[in-house]
């Protein structure tokens, strides 16, 4: 079996965190990571700071938020060395669009004889809405309070420039406005991963 290293990304409140965990379930030898872990410690910078909690804020930008990204990589590179695969969930809005970032990860995962496979979440802005409102978390109270502003700033594009036709399993779409769509998603991505 190659070892992979898989992102489930989309924006926020897509149902990556859901659909993620029923992944590594459903998956063997897979080790679970989530960006949302780091929050307790990104939080505490906040604090240290002296700055207020908004993970949509220049403060945030500048000072803790790729800082996150390099840490969960990290981690799922060092994974790597124990088990087959390293689902990591988080949004990675920025990096999977960004392609020197992208065959960067890919060298990195060439040392540790993996390759990247993309799930991208795909869920409407009306459903993403809905199910921020329903989650009701602090890391989203700037997002519902300025929502027009915030949902003009995502991009919900499926990233195509992460398909190669050669590959049958670089990029795949994980369809998520209801039921039936996340039960044939998930059944059809287990196949091509298993």
């Amino acid at each position: 079996m190659n070892k992979k290293l898989i992102l489930v990304t989309s924006p926020p409140a897509c149902g990556k965190t859901y659909i993620s965990k029923q992944l590594a379930k459903r998956l063997k030898h897979v080790v679970y990571l989530d960006k949302d872990t780091l929050i307790t410690l990104s939080k505490q910078i906040f604090v240290v700071a002296g700055e207020e909690y908004n993970r949509s804020s220049d403060f945030f930008e500048e000072n803790i938020r790729n800082f996150e990204y390099d840490c969960i990589v990290e981690l799922a590179l060092e994974a790597l060395e124990y088990d087959d695969i390293v689902l990591i969930n988080a949004p990675f809005t920025r990096e999977i669009r960004d392609m020197n970032y992208i065959n960067n990860l890919k060298e990195k995962l060439k040392e540790k004889s993996a390759n990247l496979v993309v799930v991208w979440v795909e869920t409407s802005p009306e459903i993403v809405h809905k199910r921020m409102i329903e989650r009701n978390s602090d890391r989203d109270t700037w997002k519902l309070e300025n929502w027009d502003e915030y949902i003009k700033s995502c991009n919900f594009e499926i990233p195509n420039n992460l398909d190669d036709p050669n590959v049958k399993d670089d990029l795949l779409i994980f369809k998520n406005n209801n039921e039936n769509e996340f039960e044939n998603s998930m059944k059809s991505i287990l196949e091509i991963l298993d």
